[in-house]
């Protein structure tokens, strides 16, 4: 399960589970043969092995590696986990606002957080950290990497980035900085709400509605329609993808959750009243938007609420119960998957934009690589395969799609998918007075 700085929420439910359940008194023969098995190596580390080791490592080290074997989410949460999972919700810390996991010995970065020194300093998903201030970080655990990258606001520290597509390495130099959580951002481009949520954290429902309600103050007015901006976004609380689902939506299913048994099922409905007032929206999506962004985008596009735009999106649709266990520790266990309100699974596939947008602004767009759910070892297997046959694929690229970074880079334009968003709102609009020349040229702050 990749660990983060701050932790990327994947979908969590939190719940508390007694330690006691009716499958334990099923434990038969077979299993208590398998458990003397592992009581045998135990003892054979204990007495034999070249260094002296404790139980606490033993035991945290068969506890991780049984939810490995499980799937890339599921588990266990002590110390710096722990606090990353605090973090997540509620905190602050001094260091980057990078989301990082561990692939093969190698830090890699599955992205940065907005308006922080990583983002600022160009650093991309799909990056690996293999230096940090000179030293070689290969091998060493992804608590110790997140440690020496965290530190005091202010404190320097430098970089060393290996990026697919690229012949040399990257070098940086950031000033760490106290990183809060902001989940929602907004801005008023010419007369679009454009709303950009990175996070699905306590109150981003409450925010998201906020900052509806600003930008209908800002222009004394209405907008002409919204783009929320879900790219890179990697997820967050169950309760507030619902609750921003719920701010453009007026009736009808947002997504149902399932687990094990086929009754095992829960399902969760918009509440009557639509806050954007059945204004048109844009929902912009990129490999990075994952999990309870999926929710989100899911539930707009089964409602034909939404556009949804960009490039298709992580693929995880699994649940996540966070389990408290005693104090400063918590098992993170995969419970359920869930499925947009057509009864469709993202898990793997993701959520295919209606219309496919590259990111032509990003120089390296070509050449890097996307990394998504179904690049992870041990991923849940989608059990509901869409039938693909049945749709009609437009193959043909628009002509535009066809400039360069350079040539953007004269228009002004810096973001591309955002550009072609507010284009889009404005070819919907009638007058077509959404997006003036004057703003055409915008730029997203990552």
């Amino acid at each position: 399960m990749p660990k983060f700085l701050p932790a990327i929420a994947l979908v969590a439910a939190l719940a508390l589970i007694p330690a006691a359940t009716e499958g334990m008194a099923a434990v038969d023969t077979g299993t208590y043969r398998e458990m003397d098995k592992f009581l045998d190596v135990y003892n054979r580390v204990k007495a034999d092995y070249v260094d002296k080791v404790s139980d606490d490592k033993l035991i945290k080290g068969a506890i991780q590696g049984m939810l490995a074997s499980l799937d890339p989410h599921s588990s266990y949460e002590d110390g710096t986990d722990f606090q990353n999972l605090r973090i997540l919700t509620e905190g602050n810390y001094g260091g980057l606002g990078l989301s990082v996991s561990m692939e093969d010995g190698a830090v890699k970065v599955i992205a940065p957080q907005e308006d922080t020194p990583a983002a600022r300093a160009g650093i991309k998903s799909g990056d690996y950290i293999t230096h940090i201030n000179g030293k070689l970080i290969y091998g060493e655990t992804l608590d110790e990497a997140i440690g020496e990258m965290r530190g005091k606001a202010g404190t320097t520290i430098a970089l060393t980035l290996v990026r697919p597509g690229r012949d040399k390495p990257i070098d940086v130099t950031l000033t760490r900085e106290l990183i809060t959580q902001k989940s929602v951002k907004w801005e008023v481009k010419g007369q679009v709400g454009y709303i950009d949520i990175n996070t699905f954290s306590e109150n981003t429902g409450a925010d998201t509605r906020a900052a509806m309600m600003a930008i209908g103050k800002s222009l004394g007015h209405a907008p002409l329609g919204y783009v929320i901006d879900l790219r890179d976004n990697g997820g967050g609380l169950l309760t507030q993808a619902i609750a921003v689902s719920d701010a453009f939506l007026d009736h009808g299913e947002i997504v149902s959750q399932r687990g094990r048994e086929k009754s095992d099922i829960e399902r969760y409905y918009a509440k009557p009243g639509d806050d954007a007032h059945g204004l048109p929206v844009i929902v912009l999506t990129n490999a990075g938007t994952a999990s309870a962004s999926e929710i989100v985008a899911g539930a707009l596009q089964d409602q034909h609420r939404a556009l949804i735009m960009g490039e298709r999106s992580f693929g995880k649709g699994s649940v996540q119960t966070l389990i408290p266990l005693g104090q400063d520790a918590a098992l993170r266990l995969t419970t359920a998957r869930y499925f947009t309100p057509s009864g469709r699974s993202v898990q793997e596939g993701g959520i295919e934009p209606d219309i496919k947008v590259p990111e032509l602004s990003d120089p390296d767009y070509k050449a890097r690589p996307a990394f998504r759910e179904a690049d992870l070892r041990r991923h849940l297997i989608n059990e509901v395969k869409a039938d693909d046959k049945v749709l009609e694929e437009d193959t043909r690229d628009d002509p535009r799609f066809t400039a360069t970074p350079d040539s953007l880079k004269k228009q002004g334009i810096t973001d591309f998918q955002l550009w072609y968003a507010l284009q889009t709102l404005d070819r919907l609009t009638p007058g077509g007075a959404a997006v003036p020349k004057q703003v055409a040229a915008v730029g997203r702050r990552r």
